[in-house]
């Protein structure tokens, strides 16, 4: 879990960063309500690869999985690899996307609740095969035949590539900012 860790990297500036990635990083806080985004002011001393980087992760962000689909797997994968980064930033637009406190402490859950406790009642049969998939994929790098065809009966084809390229994105992203000690936006 990330804790009130020195960053391994110091936050960039404009020397640093560019002028780009600064004004980016600049926007992305003022967009958030924060003083600094500090994923955007490491990453950003890579200045092409953040802007692939970028570009990459938010075509995930607004791809063809639908975008309570793609709030629940990143909330997954960031409550499994205990990336308070993200989760900071994605419980909110995980709400804003239609996943309610409710929704979202049965996926912090998963699967260890008991059917009568009420968590997977508030998962549909989609949600919990979204978690399924993605708990097997971040922990074990597979997905089970079972859980596959569990799976593919809720997506089609281009949204099965999708899903394993997005779960993969956030699993990459959380082990990043695990590694550079980034610091959270949001003090707790």
């Amino acid at each position: 879990m990330q804790t009130d860790r020195v960053a391994r990297i110091p936050s960039g500036r404009l020397r640093q960063l560019g002028p780009v990635n600064w004004v980016l990083a600049k926007l992305a806080a003022r967009w958030l309500g924060a003083s600094e985004m500090h994923l955007f002011t490491t990453l950003g001393y890579r200045q092409s690869l953040f802007w692939t980087w970028l570009l990459y992760g938010g075509r995930l962000l607004r791809g063809r999985l639908p975008r309570i689909d793609t709030e629940l797997v990143i909330l997954r994968v960031a409550h499994v690899r205990s990336c308070e980064y993200e989760l900071q930033h994605h419980r909110r637009m995980a709400r804003a996307a239609g996943l309610d406190a409710q929704t979202q402490a049965a996926i912090f859950a998963w699967p260890d609740v008991p059917d009568s406790d009420g968590p997977r009642k508030v998962l549909s049969a989609r949600q919990q095969a979204l978690l399924k998939a993605t708990d097997e994929l971040v922990k074990d790098r597979s997905i089970t035949a079972a859980t596959w065809q569990q799976l593919a009966s809720h997506l089609d084809r281009p949204r099965l590539i999708e899903f394993c390229m997005l779960a993969n994105q956030y699993d990459g992203l959380a082990a990043t900012i695990t590694a550079l000690q980034i610091p959270l936006d949001f003090p707790r």
